[in-house]
């Protein structure tokens, strides 16, 4: 029988002593190290597969089934199974075990989730935007400047599962920190996920850090004596990335309150206040993006005064010039009429006259846009 199959029938087994009919099953194949991706019969989407009681870390030995079954025997610990990207094939066998619910299974799967904490049953499940700053030599208008990806989060009683989409955001090294500190880790699957809900807050700080300089050297462009040429794809680029990262720290407020208000039974009142922390780091996120808002607002509407400026003055250059060459062209235009009668074709000084008038009235029309700046 394969292993999904043993899988499926764990949700109609709620004891022991059924978990160990699964597991003579899954025995007659080969053992292998849940802790490699590379060797696990669940596919190449599980990361990792680790043990806890009170805090300390305990070597797997066995699959999946023998690892649940061993932790809900002792009823002290829990299972951090850790998955990137996984299909429906690879998660069908761990929701049966776990008995999760089809329709958290199929956001955890197909992603693309707005932040939201949903309960079913006794199993809480949690959806996080992860995000990171994509590092650039000069911003363009069509560079990245934000890069978005998922974390989903099955916590139940024994067990976290964690499920990753996205290039970035790996959990490994805040699985680590958690390790050094078996206080804070031993209080169970709740402080698992209030480390990745810190853990992704504090990202969005670090992300909204890195774009203020980006800000700033558009705004220093800006304002600077040419900043009527500024590229405004630039701004614009910078205002549909600071929305990505709105779309990913906005919609997080209510679901942080659920956590850190709203009685739920996988979390304990005292990691409640540990959420309330984390809904203070998030409030900060948010109005620093509401800020960074309103100054590329400021700074496109600034551009777009100083273009508006920039024509302007070309225009008074333009009228200026052509007032001063309008009186060449009228008193020539005089002179090139074809009359036999006109008294100053036969004067010896008709011409050097003509032309010093024309030029002392080009100085002065020059002289008095100069004066009044359109020149």
């Amino acid at each position: 029988m394969s292993m999904a199959g043993n899988l499926r029938k764990v949700t109609s087994l709620g004891s022991v002593g059924g978990l160990r009919k699964v597991a003579r099953l899954a025995r007659r194949r080969p053992r292998v190290d849940l802790s490699h991706h590379a060797r696990s019969p669940l596919g190449t989407s599980v990361v990792n597969c680790v043990t806890y009681e009170d805090g300390a870390r305990i070597p797997v030995d066995g699959d999946l089934v023998d690892t649940v079954e061993r932790v809900r025997k002792s009823r002290d610990g829990f299972v951090w199974l850790g998955l990137h990207e996984p299909s429906d094939h690879e998660f069908e066998g761990i929701a049966d075990l776990f008995d999760l619910h089809p329709l958290a299974v199929e956001d955890a799967v197909e992603a693309h989730q707005r932040p939201k904490v949903e309960r079913y049953g006794e199993t809480l499940f949690a959806v996080f935007k992860t995000v990171c700053y994509v590092e650039h030599e000069e911003l363009t208008a069509t560079s990245e400047v934000v890069n978005t990806g998922e974390i989903m989060v099955f916590a139940g009683e024994d067990f976290v599962i964690t499920v990753r989409h996205g290039s970035h955001g790996s959990l490994g090294p805040l699985r680590e920190e958690l390790e050094s500190d078996p206080q804070q880790l031993a209080k169970g699957p709740a402080a698992v996920l209030h480390a990745i809900a810190d853990h992704v807050v504090d990202d969005y700080l670090d992300v909204t850090d890195s774009m203020q300089s980006d800000i700033d050297l558009v705004e220093t462009a800006v304002f600077a004596e040419n900043g009527a040429r500024v590229d405004p794809g630039r701004i614009y680029q910078l205002k549909r990335e600071l929305l990505e990262l709105k779309r990913a720290v906005v919609p997080l407020s209510r679901p942080l309150e659920e956590l850190s208000t709203r009685p739920i039974h996988v979390i304990a009142p005292e990691i409640q206040a540990y959420f309330r922390d984390v809904s203070d780091h998030l409030l900060r996120a948010k109005e620093q993006i509401a800020a960074f808002d309103e100054l590329l607002n400021s700074i496109l509407q600034a551009h777009l005064a100083q273009v508006t400026v920039s024509q302007n003055e070309d225009m008074r250059k333009i009228t200026a010039w052509a007032a001063v060459i309008a009186v060449p062209t009228m008193v020539c235009g005089v002179y090139g009429m074809n009359f036999d009668h006109m008294p100053e074709l036969h004067w010896t000084f008709g011409y050097p006259l003509v032309m010093g008038v024309i030029a002392v009235a080009c100085a002065v029309l020059y002289r008095g846009f100069r004066r009044n700046g359109w020149l």
